[in-house]
């Protein structure tokens, strides 16, 4: 048996003991500096909208005046986007993972597929802008209205809401999938029945993640034309629009010539933070309130 030096082992213990603090130290240190840096910002962002916020704000129309300016129909924008982008998100999204994770056969096909969704999740945004471009805006010729705007941040967010589901639809347990086919259920009739309930908390949670990422996007809508003028207030589909981050896009660059309209930025900024805020924790609610444990 060789023989174990006491003296060598202590050192090694003691060098093991020093990495891990040191990496401990490092980890801790990261994570302060991203605190800080977010509790900067959103000390800057907050007290620059003091003041601005107020019911004439939420409910105005946009002006070229600051002291008059509203952000009703950037409000307004943005409801009617994710009227088109919620519908279209979940029926595509989800009825493409029930298809790669319950009826696709496993093969080179279903690799290529699930492989080129994975890649498309990570793609920047800008490229789906020129998609819409070029499929909905030039393509089909529908312009640059709500609905163009709609399918094109469909396209960005649609990997995301398939990955999601395909995992939900992976966490249920095959034992229910397989009491289901010993009643004398169809492969539908398990799906609908069966999978679909016990993976809707983790797909709702995707959906809605991916529709709070959806909000805060621009690139995709600067690049089709999304203006942010002093348009009417949308009433359907096929008005032109202008949502929350491109109005913040729009005011921020304004603001090198007049100072109040970082202001309005910082207040529109505020409205955007806690619509995603209320969206983010609905989807926690419904992961906490919906979610079954087999």
């Amino acid at each position: 048996m060789k023989h174990v030096d006491a003296a060598q082992v202590q050192k090694n213990m003691g060098s093991r003991l020093l990495i891990n603090k040191m990496a401990r130290t490092l980890f801790l240190f990261a994570t302060l500096f991203g605190l800080v840096v977010l509790i900067v910002l959103i000390y800057r962002v907050f007290s620059e909208s003091l003041g601005w916020i107020d019911f004439n704000f939420l409910t105005g129309k946009l002006h070229t005046d600051p002291e008059k300016a509203g952000i009703m129909g950037a409000i307004s924008g943005t409801l009617w986007l994710m009227a088109v982008v919620a519908p279209v998100t979940m029926f595509l999204g989800i009825g493409t993972a029930i298809y790669l994770e319950e009826y696709a056969k496993k093969g080179r096909l279903q690799s290529f597929i699930q492989t080129n969704i994975s890649n498309l999740a990570g793609v920047p945004s800008i490229v789906f802008g020129i998609l819409g471009l070029t499929l909905f805006v030039r393509g089909i010729d529908l312009g640059a209205i709500i609905l163009a705007g709609g399918l094109t941040m469909s396209l960005l967010v649609l990997p995301i809401v398939v990955v999601a589901s395909q995992e939900a639809l992976r966490a249920v347990p095959g034992y229910l999938r397989e009491a289901s086919y010993a009643m004398g259920a169809t492969k539908w009739q398990t799906v609908k029945n069966v999978v679909l309930p016990a993976a809707l908390p983790g797909i709702l949670t995707g959906v809605i993640l991916a529709l709070s990422r959806a909000i805060g996007e621009t690139a995709p809508l600067i690049v089709i034309g999304i203006p942010a003028l002093l348009i009417p207030i949308p009433d359907s589909v096929f008005d032109k629009f202008t949502i929350l981050p491109l109005q913040i896009y729009y005011w921020t660059i304004d603001s090198a010539l007049t100072t109040e309209y970082a202001n309005l930025a910082a207040a529109t900024i505020v409205v955007l933070l806690i619509t995603l805020f209320l969206m983010n924790s609905i989807a926690v609610f419904i992961r906490n309130k919906f979610q079954k444990r087999y």
